[in-house]
């Protein structure tokens, strides 16, 4: 295990001492952000809703020196979110940081054969979500004029796709919903911005293909490789820390060059 204070993560000054909520900080690029976060002296809330999960990634984050607790909760669901609220305010006090990730629903599946109860829960999971749990913690952000809020969208949400014609929309809605709020709450102190990866590597991607199926994928990208979790959560680092004091409302494509404007 890599200890903290010998990572290759990036420090960025202005981040110690704050407190950070990351939703899907469980597994892949959600669990990488909350590792990122707490080598840079932020105390971490590792929500999700696979409890084992959860405890995995606190302990591997308190081991090695940094801060963190479990919030677990479904952020599909108005009364859980203000229960993950209440843990985090009890725990670690306001948050400072709140990064929306959970979700990914992508499956691809002919819109002619996707039914409307998998419709409604694919924009449950992937754009509701994010509405809940930013609705519930905006309003602390606005009462104090401070706070960083970072959503993430997908390139499904930027282009068309194989994902399926919901997990699409979802996350074009993640992006404008970014774009409206941080309009909306700039005047308040809280910046609003969006990731849009590509393919990242992670667990159901190493249960579905083989060594040879990833390398041929990375292959397709410009630079020559697919995504890593931990290249996602550097970008988180730059959103969240002062560095990037005068962004907000910005959409950033994460995908090796897959996506050039």
């Amino acid at each position: 295990m890599v200890s903290l204070t010998t990572s290759t993560w990036p420090r960025f000054p202005g981040l110690d001492r704050k407190v950070a909520l990351v939703t899907g900080g469980s597994r892949g690029i959600g669990a990488a952000t909350c590792r990122a976060l707490a080598a840079n002296g932020v105390a971490v809330a590792v929500n999700g809703r696979d409890r084992a999960a959860i405890d995995a990634v606190v302990e591997s984050i308190t081991t090695d020196g940094g801060r963190a607790v479990a919030a677990p909760g479904d952020v599909t669901d108005p009364d859980a979110v203000a229960g993950v609220r209440h843990i985090v305010d009890h725990a670690l006090g306001p948050v400072d940081i709140l990064a929306a990730f959970a979700g990914g629903q992508g499956r691809p599946t002919p819109t002619a054969q996707l039914r409307p109860d998998r419709w409604r829960a694919v924009l449950d999971t992937d754009l509701t979500s994010v509405f809940l749990t930013v609705h519930e913690f905006l309003p602390g952000m606005i009462t104090r004029h401070a706070g960083s809020i970072i959503l993430m969208s997908s390139t499904a949400g930027r282009h068309p796709s194989a994902a399926n014609a919901a997990y699409a929309a979802a996350k074009a809605g993640v992006v404008m919903f970014g774009k409206h709020l941080a309009n909306e709450v700039g005047q308040d102190g809280v910046r609003v911005n969006c990731l849009a990866p590509s393919a990242v590597l992670n667990d159901k991607m190493r249960t579905a293909m083989s060594e040879e199926q990833i390398e041929h994928l990375g292959d397709s990208f410009p630079l020559g490789r697919i995504g890593e979790p931990e290249d996602i959560a550097r970008a988180v680092l730059y959103f969240a820390a002062p560095a990037s004091s005068w962004i907000t409302g910005a959409t950033l494509d994460l995908t090796g060059g897959r996506v050039i404007v």
